[in-house]
């Protein structure tokens, strides 16, 4: 993260180094705020100059207050000009609306204080009446240099305050109207109880008594208590099952080959299991739901079976065997949600679809960008045989077109100009 310091509602960003070649903004928000400038600038030559002065490192120290954001841009002639970009204040009204959202939301304070802005934050937001981001027309634009609507310079400063929004979300907050030391204490005081209300445990007038052991009483004897033991290690591999080669032929309906891949298989997620509860962060993460029948075939099958359970987990499953193959090869690069991408077609709402463009629009220079043809929520490089799927991740899966049929050719990424050329040339 840039290095920054705060001066009550004010925050100075220290200038940062010229961005490496692509898309300037990563996150989906970062690009929502390009794609208001792009929207609103009358001269698209001045936007496109302002993107070349943001990639030299021309913008100097970025200011950031409540309505306005301010920088000092080099012009190319080595000449300064001070900057502006304005943008409306959330009312007293809305700014309650807000946080009386984000209190019911927990999850909400928890992304924002992570550094993240999930798309379900701001739609909550739009339905209690709040617009966090702008839209068409909302950023004006300030510049010394005399132009009415935005120049080079106020283009600049917009793409440098893309990469700070993609660092920290509450620059958008404060901008809004509300430093992030503001906001965590009114949710805070919003979050107290009110006067009357019972103490945590102390059951209300006429409620019967809880059942099981008093929290305090339950501390004290973790005192004498021995200790837990510890943590067991992860070994170095999945243990192997006993063969079940008995030199007897099994009973009717039982195939011991099956169960030994079955029990290989146990142990091998047994594996994954322990290793990811031992790993940083685990108690905050919620378990994901069970897999359906049809994705667990498709993990199974990435074990690498035999071609008489290939076969059985193929037909169980409702899939030939090259779309078996295929799931397996979804499933490896990324997991239920890979699969997910690679089987299902997902209709995009009209916020989602208009982050994916602005994504796309920003994500390579005008004269490196493909031509795409847009179908529900995959776009094809027109003419070639790659392909971007967008997952309900929000990322960005590549394909590639492999005789006749769409393959996964890669992992996710969050930018689409890296997962499009993970999935190779055109030709």
């Amino acid at each position: 993260m840039s290095d920054s310091y705060e001066s009550g509602p004010e925050r100075t960003f220290a200038a940062l180094p010229a961005a490496r070649a692509g898309g300037f903004a990563q996150t989906w928000w970062g690009r929502a705020w390009l794609t208001a400038l792009e929207d609103a600038a009358m001269d698209s030559e001045q936007v496109k100059s302002g993107r070349r002065l943001a990639r030299a490192g021309a913008v100097g120290a970025v200011s950031v207050r409540p309505g306005r954001v301010t920088a000092v841009v080099r012009d190319r002639d080595g000449t300064s000009h001070r900057a502006d970009v304005l943008l409306q204040e959330l009312s007293g009204v809305q700014w309650d609306r807000f946080l009386d959202m984000a209190v019911e939301r927990a999850g909400h304070i928890a992304a924002l204080l992570d550094r993240d802005m999930p798309p379900h934050l701001v739609e909550d937001a739009a339905a209690a009446g709040v617009e966090l981001l702008p839209g068409m027309g909302d950023l004006e634009a300030e510049c010394d240099c005399g132009a009415w609507d935005h120049c080079g310079h106020t283009a600049a400063l917009c793409y440098q305050l893309a990469r700070l929004l993609d660092q920290d979300p509450f620059v958008l907050l404060l901008l809004r109207g509300r430093s992030e030391r503001d906001l965590v204490r009114e949710l805070q005081a919003r979050s107290e109880l009110p006067s009357g209300t019972p103490e945590e445990g102390e059951p209300e007038e006429g409620e019967p008594e809880p059942e099981g052991v008093d929290a305090a009483e339950a501390y004290a004897d973790g005192t004498i208590l021995p200790p837990l033991p510890p943590v067991p290690e992860v070994p170095a591999e999945a243990g192997l099952p006993p063969s079940l080669d008995t030199e007897r032929d099994p009973a009717p309906g039982v195939d011991p080959d099956a169960l030994e891949f079955l029990a290989a298989q146990a142990a091998r997620e047994a594996r994954r299991l322990l290793v990811e509860a031992l790993g940083t962060g685990h108690a905050q993460h919620s378990p994901e739901a069970p897999l359906t029948l049809g994705q667990d075939a498709v993990r199974l099958a990435s074990g690498g079976p035999d071609t008489s359970v290939s076969r059985r987990l193929a037909e169980g499953s409702g899939r030939d065997r090259e779309g078996l193959a295929l799931a397996v090869r979804a499933w490896e690069y990324g997991g239920r949600a890979g699969l997910t991408v690679l089987e299902d077609v997902v209709p995009l709402g009209a916020e989602t679809l208009a982050r994916a463009r602005a994504a796309l629009a920003s994500a390579w220079e005008d004269d490196e960008r493909p031509e795409l043809r847009a179908s529900h929520n995959s776009w094809t490089v027109v003419g070639g045989r790659t392909q971007l799927r967008l997952g309900p991740d929000g990322l960005w899966w590549p394909y590639r077109k492999e005789h006749g049929r769409w393959t996964p050719a890669g992992p996710a990424s969050q930018d689409p100009a890296t997962a499009l050329a993970s999935a190779g040339p055109q030709e």
